[in-house]
């Protein structure tokens, strides 16, 4: 008995040696390879294709990830839709009958007033009806950002029920933007956005971040609780404002349900505690009508932060870890430009799933020198940070057409289609636009001392307020704009209606505005 005992003793000693000598040779080739990331671009892509990459797998997980970022959910969807605008709906699939035991069952279990009526019932078949296909996206999403939700909620003693809110506010969309700039998972306002410390630069927008925002909606809606006392108003008040819930209570004659008031509030106030609790039944019985939830990136335990010790790119990041940027967007919609920016005072903090933060975090050192070599390689800098204001009003001028207007400011044509109630394409001279910008004006950091040669081939002219500037073979935007103190690439592409780079032929002539 002994020997054998020995025997499978030694023999497992030899496997458990051999094993680790296995990892060890393993870590010793991750770290040499990590070592080996040479600071340009080709060699860089040399050693990622070292990575070990199932291409099969690759492709299937690429296809679904552009499948999932170009959702209906991810553009132009109008979740909230007044009565009038929602037709009978004829779903037999629903009874009414059950419906009512259903939404009894729902109301008590919760502080909020779930009762039947006629309007909630035409917006849950509506919705059952026309929305069928969105509405297993929008499970997969609540999978990944309903627990964070709820821990805040929970924190703050609010009904964990609120999670549904987002839904109505986003569709869990986080860079969404509504018509009047409201923005976000919980769609705030610039400036109700500043009051609960969500700041907006050129960099970062706080508002689309999940964290962020959701403690500041849970920090609003207790204000509004505190003022109404009753849920169903609190999130009356949440959409419209306690102005607006105050003058229907008055206008109803003092009565404080909201089913008594919703006539006397805003058009789409009217149909948002409907919508509120259409989503809330849907989600709940989503079973009982055949709704399954669809894959999303990731369980929001599957993914952790890190604080960014220096500026980076999501560019530089896929081209270090192998990931996608579609990825990084979905985790970090904070981000407007792609761009993590490192700012004394503030800690910015990259998500990523789990498996790459211990990559990260291990080669910090690398991917920081990477992108600073990048940086260094980079003939027009990044944009200079600054706090961004809400909005612009633009005015149309000759030449103007809304896909010329869009790509000036990052921005789509349908946004500022839904901003401006336009129904058409067409424009008109001198017309006003209310934009949301999302590109920054490029500013250098230092003045030029270079003094301009001396001779009528290089010498601009000078004209009235502005200098004439000839370009000459080999000019670009940026070698132009150096040659002016406080004059950006973006200022010079639009005093001359610059849409290209092959615009820039030579012999052009340029008006660069002074002072």
């Amino acid at each position: 008995m002994i020997k054998p005992l020995l025997t499978s003793l030694l023999l497992l000693s030899i496997g458990v040696f051999s094993q680790e000598k296995s990892s060890h040779k393993l870590d010793n080739q991750a770290a040499a390879t990590v070592k080996s990331i040479n600071l340009e671009t080709n060699e860089t892509k040399k050693d990622t294709a070292m990575l070990i990459n199932h291409k099969e797998a690759t492709l299937i997980d690429s296809l679904w990830l552009k499948s999932l970022y170009n959702s209906p959910l991810n553009d132009d969807f109008q979740y909230v839709n007044p009565d009038e605008n929602i037709s009978d709906t004829i779903y037999n699939e629903l009874e009414t009958a059950v419906l009512k035991e259903r939404l009894s069952h729902l109301n008590s279990t919760t502080p909020f007033n779930v009762e039947y009526n006629a309007s909630l019932e035409k917006i849950i078949k509506h919705y059952l009806k026309t929305r069928k296909n969105t509405l297993g996206d929008l499970m997969g999403k609540a999978a990944y950002y309903f627990p964070m939700f709820e821990e805040h909620l929970d924190k703050y003693n609010l009904p964990l029920e609120i999670k549904y809110l987002a839904i109505v506010e986003s569709a869990l969309r986080p860079r969404a933007r509504s018509r009047v700039g409201a923005s976000g998972l919980w769609q705030f306002m610039y400036y109700t956005g500043k009051q609960f410390n969500l700041n907006v630069s050129s960099y970062v927008d706080e508002r689309h971040d999940p964290i962020r925002a959701t403690e500041a909606a849970c920090k609003y809606l207790s204000n509004l609780y505190s003022i109404f006392n009753d849920w169903d108003l609190a999130l009356a008040a949440y959409n419209s404002g306690p102005g607006n819930v105050s003058k229907a209570i008055r206008r109803s004659g003092g009565s404080r349900n909201y089913w008594n008031i919703r006539h006397y509030l805003p058009r789409e106030t009217a149909g948002y505690l409907p919508a509120f609790y259409a989503t809330y039944y849907i989600l709940e019985y989503a079973d009982a009508h055949d709704i399954q939830p669809t894959k999303f990136i990731a369980s929001r335990f599957e993914t952790d932060t890190i604080v960014v010790k220096n500026q980076i790119t999501f560019d530089q990041i896929n081209k270090i870890l192998n990931t996608d940027t579609k990825l990084l967007e979905l985790l970090n919609p904070q981000y407007k430009l792609n761009i993590i920016p490192f700012i004394k005072g503030k800690n910015y903090t990259l998500r990523l799933p789990k498996e790459l933060i211990g990559k990260f975090v291990s080669n910090e050192d690398q991917i920081y020198a990477f992108a600073k070599a990048e940086e260094a390689k980079r003939e027009k800098p990044l944009p200079k940070y600054f706090e961004s204001p809400q909005r612009l009003r633009y005015r149309v001028r000759s030449g103007d057409y809304l896909g010329k207007i869009a790509k000036r400011y990052g921005v789509t044509v349908s946004q500022i289609k839904r901003w401006n109630g336009l129904r058409n394409n067409n424009l008109k001279i001198g017309q006003r636009l209310t934009i949301h910008p999302r590109k920054f004006t490029s500013t250098t950091t230092k003045k030029s001392t270079t003094k301009v040669a001396q001779n009528t081939s290089s010498k601009p002219d000078i004209k009235g307020k502005y200098v004439t500037y000839t370009v000459k073979k080999g000019d670009s935007l940026w070698l132009i704009s150096k040659k002016y103190p406080e004059v950006s690439v973006d200022q010079i592409k639009n005093w001359n209606n610059i849409w290209s780079v092959k615009s820039l032929i030579p012999g052009t002539k340029l008006k660069i505005y002074k002072g």
